[in-house]
């Protein structure tokens, strides 16, 4: 175990990540968020949830380090308009926010992924087929395709079924809006491999297409999808916060980042501005971490930019 442990330390890929500044920064920045958020039910002062311990009278209490009456520890980053904790509801509202993000794209990816491998390896009239409906999806920006998809399901379903849906609602919205990129580099590199001596070798001896394609094919595949993943990831979230921001998201009764940064702009210039800024902040720190860290990934798993 310790000489495993030492081989995966030492490695080039290892390595890199030591040696790259802004991957350390960014992934500790990332990890305090990811871990505020996972562990909120035991960190957070207060219950975001709770009715019962929530008052209006503590509504719009400023942060503590301004100081003055009004102020106090017990809010670190003040209340917003219902008397909330804000550091609280900051640190539930983006486990919200990380899960419909990494749901979505654990959807896009599925979709994607499938898609791909199909267009690939069969080639003609399904590649073509499938390749169209992509192309034509990437033609419209990511969250209006999310919106109309909402917008459908809001439709279609009776209100109450929605609103307890809203959050599998905006996973599926968001991750049919972003399968398309996952689909084409598949798609690419699955045309590439589907030639290699170990594919005809596979088909010589017999073995199935599905099973060329999952066991063969599909590891072969992978480096380029994750670094897409990581990359899409960040905008998943934005995806999310864009639309509870326009109020299509998730509801006030379940607040991610979106939700608090547009109740706070409610109240921006009325001299609240901490209701907006702080959850703003935390999504703007949560995205650019992402990013710098698949930035990285992309340059670690491609040996030609290293």
């Amino acid at each position: 175990m310790n000489r495993m442990i030492a081989r995966v330390w030492d490695s080039d890929f290892c390595f890199s990540f030591r040696r790259s500044p802004v991957a350390l920064v960014s992934a500790l920045l990332l990890l305090l968020v990811v871990a505020g958020a996972v562990f909120s039910p035991w960190l957070a002062p207060h219950d975001p949830s709770d009715l019962a311990s929530l008052s209006v009278m503590d509504s719009f209490r400023p942060p503590a380090f301004i100081g003055g009456a009004d102020s106090g520890w017990a809010w670190p980053l003040g209340t917003d308009d219902q008397g909330r904790d804000l550091l609280s509801a900051i640190m539930y509202g983006t486990r919200i926010s990380l899960a419909v993000g990494a749901l979505a794209i654990a959807f896009a990816l599925a979709v994607g992924i499938a898609t791909g491998l199909v267009a690939g390896y069969v080639g003609g009239v399904v590649d073509s087929l499938l390749m169209r409906i992509a192309d034509i999806q990437l033609t419209f920006p990511a969250i209006l395709i999310a919106l109309l998809v909402d917008g459908v399901v809001r439709a279609a379903l009776p209100r109450d079924v929605h609103d307890r849906a809203q959050v599998y609602v905006l996973v599926f919205a968001i991750g049919i809006a972003r399968w398309p990129q996952f689909a084409r580099t598949v798609r690419g590199s699955t045309l590439v491999e589907r030639g290699r001596e170990y594919v005809m070798a596979a088909r010589v001896i017999g073995l199935p297409s599905w099973r060329i394609m999952l066991s063969h094919i599909l590891p072969n595949v992978l480096g380029p999808v994750l670094v897409i993943a990581t990359l899409n990831l960040g905008l998943a979230i934005l995806d999310e916060a864009t639309l509870s921001f326009l109020g299509v998201g998730l509801p006030p009764t379940q607040p991610s980042l979106g939700t608090l940064i547009r109740i706070g702009n409610d109240f921006l210039f009325s001299g609240e501005w901490w209701i907006t800024v702080f959850p703003g902040a935390t999504l703007a720190v949560l995205v650019l971490s992402i990013n710098l860290l698949g930035d990285w990934l992309r340059d670690a798993l491609n040996p030609r930019l290293r």
